[in-house]
């Protein structure tokens, strides 16, 4: 899978700062998947008290978005490089505005799962086309260093944007109306587009492995499916049987594209060491941060009782921190090290999640607001680097596969995450005891336990809150520990494996 951008073009770009309107357009994108990941989670007890899912439901609600993602990005990246990743680009963003009409207007759980793995597919055809045009764009090392920092910055960006319009949109309208905030994105990006991109393909990609296509679908999704199960409910014969076939098919993946003279993913990519790393590290960062965050709003709203703007607002430091220390990664990396900003970012990041195994009910804001902007500086600190370190380490050729991975990991590591720690919250949850004839849907959720106690008289659904609620955050806390010891090895390992790799100058 290769990625040139036509002769003409590169040198009209040079000739002018197009590369940089380009640029602008490209963080649109990028701004619109953020955002929409963010906020859910502020939606997220509204749409318990509207469409009363499952605790199960829930999940799938929080999770199938990734799932499909990380499933279609490498084929996605593949359809870029035959038709154009501006076409693809184009094309996707309208989808993905189309769909998030339909998540809006969702009006049962199982509407609104089939509506998110929808916009799933969307999102894939978004993601590989932004990092890809950014290596073909900016052929300076440290051009596109600053070039990938704003990339990095503006999704950060989305992260702060979309829980404060999303609460907004909370306090005043329905649920809904926190996914119609896409559409002037979505329509900026177009129009804009249609006019600053340049076009990107491969010129001779031979055909597109439908094949290949189906394996890599069905590897992803049964293998997180299998882990999804196996934390909440114990290993069953469906999630073995799930596991197996996720694996199988990966490995039926991975042989086929190293017989195929054109594969949709060049498995020679991985022989690089810093390639490899900076990929492994993303997945690992991602996975350990992504149950947790899954979780938070929940916890600002359901158990402190913040408003979904308040809640919103209070989530900004980690954006802020993000954005800072995105931009000034790639110097930093410069000047010191690349292992020793990923590394540092990783552990500073770890040490915040340990911070936040003391959450209590009444834990105060300090406490909080300063272990989320360490998370930002660590995140944005690492993140940019290793996109960086990706991107850099493979030819401008192979710039649309290198990009591929690099969001399949981003996007499996989330999937992981809220599949293995969102579970073992909810596991957790679960066990809590509720007064005697408590219906069975306060065990669902905390959203459920809420709705349950609103129809219970004073004392009992008192006593309901305080034991979901003391159950809730011993979850959390469970899975910010288990978050912070990933990180901190993912940090020893990026130490070692990272060394001597360095950016272009």
């Amino acid at each position: 899978m290769t990625s040139t951008l036509q002769p003409a073009a590169t040198t009209e770009l040079e000739k002018r700062p197009g590369r940089w309107l380009a640029l602008s357009v490209l963080v649109l994108a990028v701004l619109l998947v953020a955002v929409d990941a963010t906020v859910l989670g502020l939606a997220t007890p509204y749409i318990s008290e509207d469409l009363k899912p499952s605790g199960t439901q829930l999940l799938w609600i929080g999770d199938v978005y990734s799932f499909v993602i990380a499933g279609l990005l490498v084929s996605m990246g593949s359809l870029g490089d035959r038709i154009g990743r501006k076409k693809l680009l184009l094309i996707g963003s309208a989808a993905f505005g189309a769909v998030s009409v339909l998540n809006a207007y969702a009006t049962t759980p199982e509407l609104m799962i089939l509506a998110r793995a929808l916009l799933g597919v969307a999102g894939a055809t978004l993601m590989p086309a932004t990092l890809a045009l950014i290596r073909n764009l900016f052929h300076d090392p440290r051009e596109r260093s600053l070039a990938i920092g704003i990339w990095g910055a503006t999704a950060s960006a989305g992260t702060a944007v979309g829980p404060v319009a999303g609460g907004f949109l909370l306090e005043h309208f329905w649920w809904g109306s926190v996914f119609l905030i896409n559409l002037p994105v979505m329509a900026v990006l177009v129009l804009v587009g249609i006019k600053l991109l340049p076009e990107s393909r491969n010129p001779d990609p031979g055909p597109w492995d439908l094949t290949s296509v189906v394996l890599s679908l069905v590897g992803m999704i049964g293998l997180v499916y299998a882990v999804k199960e196996a934390a909440a409910h114990g290993v069953s014969g469906e999630a073995a049987l799930a596991g197996v076939l996720g694996a199988g098919a990966l490995c039926w993946f991975v042989r086929r594209q190293l017989t195929l003279p054109t594969p949709l993913l060049d498995m020679r990519l991985f022989r690089n060491r810093g390639f490899s790393a900076a990929v492994l590290a993303d997945l690992l960062t991602v996975l350990g941060l992504a149950g947790l965050i899954f979780f938070l709003s929940q916890y600002l709203q359901l158990v402190q009782g913040r408003g979904p703007l308040e809640a919103g607002l209070a989530e900004l430091p980690a954006a802020v921190g993000a954005v800072v220390s995105g931009l000034i990664a790639g110097s930093v990396a410069r000047r010191f090290s690349v292992r020793a900003v990923v590394a540092g970012g990783l552990a500073a990041v770890g040490l915040a999640l340990a911070a936040l195994t003391l959450l209590s009910e009444s834990t105060g804001y300090p406490l909080l607001g300063g272990a989320l902007l360490v998370v930002g500086v660590g995140a944005g600190f690492s993140f940019t680097v290793t996109a960086d370190v990706i991107l850099s380490s493979v030819p401008k050729e192979q710039a649309g596969a290198a990009s591929a991975v690099s969001e399949t990991a981003y996007e499996l590591g989330a999937a992981l995450g809220i599949a293995l720690l969102g579970s073992i919250v909810t596991g957790a949850y679960r066990d809590f005891t509720a007064p005697a004839g408590t219906p069975s849907a306060a065990h669902e959720s905390l959203g459920g336990a809420a709705e349950v106690a609103s129809g219970l008289p004073a004392d009992t659904a008192d006593a309901l809150m305080t034991s979901a609620r003391e159950a809730f955050v011993d979850g959390l806390g469970l899975a910010a520990g288990i978050g912070a010891a990933v990180l901190l090895a993912t940090a020893v390992a990026a130490w070692f494996q990272l060394k001597g790799q360095r950016l272009g100058d």
